[in-house]
């Protein structure tokens, strides 16, 4: 069985949770502010953001560490 691959977000920012793209964000800093929320709540998840412009992820990590 072949899972279905998921798009890259063309023009925006998304969430990359444990190495899968979730959410899509129109600014980095709506991304920023999602991202470190959701670390603060599950800080044993991997969160990055996606930059599609540059092609690349920006690790989150918790306050303090």
């Amino acid at each position: 069985m072949v899972a279905a691959a998921r798009e890259l977000p063309g023009l925006d920012y998304a969430l990359e949770i444990d190495g899968r793209l979730k959410t899509e964000f129109a600014t980095r800093d709506g991304a920023k502010a999602g991202a470190e929320e959701l670390k603060k709540r599950f800080p044993m998840l991997q969160v990055r953001i996606y930059d599609a412009k540059t092609n690349s992820r920006e690790e989150i990590k918790v306050a303090g560490t």
